[in-house]
């Protein structure tokens, strides 16, 4: 009765008290066991231990078997249930509970594949589990699919309906593929197919004997088939190899044929020279022209110049001799028999300046040398022969020549780093010819810089350079004479050379990650070279009126298509429209 009206009695010592349905469950009612399970309507609390089932995953399943006025929790911590309820019910539960609370018959397998990838089969099983209807979701939840690529092998775990499903699907996945589906033909977009071919063998040679040691049957299948070939004419790699493999290298080919960045390397070269030179001598002689215009005493220093010997002998027989630059001034008697004597003073100031200023610019892929050389090819006379000496015979001489470059070379090897950073390895080189008269003594001067240097994109860096201030001195006289103080000035020479050199090179580098960025850059130089050419265009070629001078076109223009030729429709001739009596438009 007491159930009918939502009423519930509560023992409490020699009383009972009768309290509604609702409240019941919070006030000290007795605890129940096996062994003393309640009875009836007697509201009662019980902790039933769930042993192989996570005692969460029962709450939903049981919560509408209890009414209202029930209690239903879980405990994870010790997987345990704590129900409240009439003692009745409450068995029912227990009863239910001990009924699902089963050992499961889930267990681990290890399948080993013989053809297939693991990797590949557990994405295919995943994707088709994600696949099924509401109702089998459950179930998908609870299996477990791990690949393990060392052994080849499908880690496959769950119940045993669906492992026994997912077996079936493994079995057809795992089976060999015709003998045509090994070979494929990967064009390459931007890497050489000849340069991939040993990195390619060499990846596929790794994982042959990686295979080597966990699955034996997927090596021989490994060693069976692998083959490389590069077809240089079309830019492609024909691959033969197991499917698993066919897989890694199309992955590595992936990662390998991308489009490089190119460096834009500009390099200045600034040198900066002043030369001064002074130069003051004196030569005199003492002769009789009776017995030739050989000195009876004189001084002849090789820095003042002209032989004075070589000067008399023009002056006697009256003919201009060539005399050394500079100032130049002589006296002197001669002229009849008797003593005769001469004096020159030779005087020369030389200064000259030289400011040259060379950039030289070239733009190489990255990890790829490129070199400028931007000069003279100069011969140098290596050997000559001549028979002069022969009594007999037509004399027939030469000279053999060797070319050497003479100019400025530039040679960079350019490495991107992360964060926009460029390594270069450089060489530089700047030569020139300095002042001589033949080939067969050239001088070049040489100045090399070879060095490693990390620099940020689109920054300036110095190489090195030099830095040179040398005075040479030198000085010729008469022993003793030359010393006297005043009158040494007579017999002696002297010259001051004073050379000053400022030579530095800077690189300044810049990547051209995509096409917008080398176009700014190459319209920048087009445009730039183009307005030299204009400039000169407006200054007109001399001695041509009228006549511009060759300019490159706008780069615009340059990269349009040409206008379309007009389609031009000649008539027929009169004569084939006599010849069938009817008019040409009827025809």
């Amino acid at each position: 009765m007491l159930k009918v009206h939502g009423f519930a009695a509560v023992p409490a010592g020699p009383v009972i008290k009768i309290l509604p349905d609702v409240s019941a469950k919070q006030d000290a009612i007795p605890t129940a066991s096996d062994t003393a399970p309640g009875r009836g309507d007697e509201m009662v609390t019980r902790v039933v231990q769930v042993n192989h089932v996570a005692a969460a995953q029962l709450v939903p399943i049981l919560r509408p078997l209890v009414p209202q006025q029930g209690h239903l929790a879980a405990y994870p911590a010790t997987n345990v249930l704590i129900m409240s309820d009439r003692a009745d019910n409450v068995a029912r539960l227990v009863n239910i509970i001990r009924r699902i609370d089963k050992v499961s018959d889930s267990k681990i397998e290890v399948i080993r594949l013989e053809y297939a990838s693991a990797a590949e089969v557990v994405r295919i099983l995943t994707a088709i589990s994600r696949a099924q209807p509401t109702q089998a979701k459950g179930a998908a939840q609870q299996q477990a699919l791990v690949a393990d690529e060392r052994t080849n092998s499908v880690l496959l775990g769950g119940d045993r309906s669906n492992r026994l499903r997912l077996r079936a699907i493994i079995a057809h996945l795992d089976t060999p593929l015709e003998r045509g589906g090994n070979t494929k033909v990967l064009y390459l977009k931007y890497a050489k197919a000849a340069d991939l071919v040993d990195v390619l063998r060499g990846v596929g040679k790794t994982q042959g004997q990686d295979a080597k040691k966990g699955a034996a049957a997927a090596a021989r299948n490994l060693d069976k088939r692998l083959d490389i070939q590069a077809d240089e004419s079309t830019n492609a790699l024909v691959i033969t190899a197991p499917p698993a493999l066919m897989r890694s290298l199309e992955a590595v080919i992936r990662q390998l044929d991308i489009r490089r960045s190119q460096v834009l390397v500009d390099a200045i070269i600034a040198e900066i020279g002043e030369n001064r030179a002074r130069e003051l001598g004196v030569q005199w002689a003492v002769f009789d022209l009776s017995g030739g215009t050989t000195p009876l005493g004189g001084t002849n220093f090789t820095k003042t110049g002209t032989k004075l010997t070589d000067i008399l002998q023009g002056v006697i027989d009256k003919q201009l001799v060539g005399l050394t630059p500079g100032l130049s001034f002589g006296a002197g008697k001669i002229g009849g028999n008797g003593v005769n004597f001469a004096a020159v003073i030779n005087a020369l100031a030389g200064d000259s300046d030289v400011n040259i200023l060379s950039t030289p610019s070239l733009v190489t892929l990255d990890n790829e040398e490129a070199e400028i050389v931007v000069g003279q090819n100069v011969p140098f006379v290596t050997g000559s022969f001549s028979n002069t000496g022969a009594a007999t015979g037509s004399v027939n001489p030469f000279q053999t020549v060797q070319r050497k470059d003479v100019g400025i070379t530039l040679k960079v090897k350019p490495q991107i780093n992360e964060g926009n950073s460029i390594l270069l390895e450089v060489t530089q080189e700047v030569s020139s010819l300095s002042d001589s008269a033949q080939a067969v003594d050239l001088i070049t001067q040489k100045r090399t810089i070879k060095t490693k240097v990390l620099v940020d994109d689109n920054h300036v860096v110095v190489l090195g350079g030099l830095i040179e201030d040398r005075v040479r001195q030198s000085e010729q006289k008469v022993p003793l004479l030359g010393d006297i103080p005043y009158l040494g000035a007579l017999f002696r020479s002297r010259s001051v050379n004073r050379d000053k050199v400022n030579l530095m090179v800077f690189l300044h580098p810049v990547i051209l990650r995509d096409n917008a960025t080398a176009d700014s850059y190459s319209s920048a130089k087009y445009s730039y070279i183009r307005a030299m050419q204009m400039e000169k265009d407006n200054e007109g070629v001399p001695l041509m009126s009228g006549k511009g001078a060759p300019h490159m076109p706008v780069l615009r223009e340059l990269l349009e298509l040409p206008p379309p030729f007009e389609a031009h429709t000649y008539p027929a001739p009169e004569s084939a429209g006599k010849a069938t009596g009817m008019d040409v438009d009827e025809q």
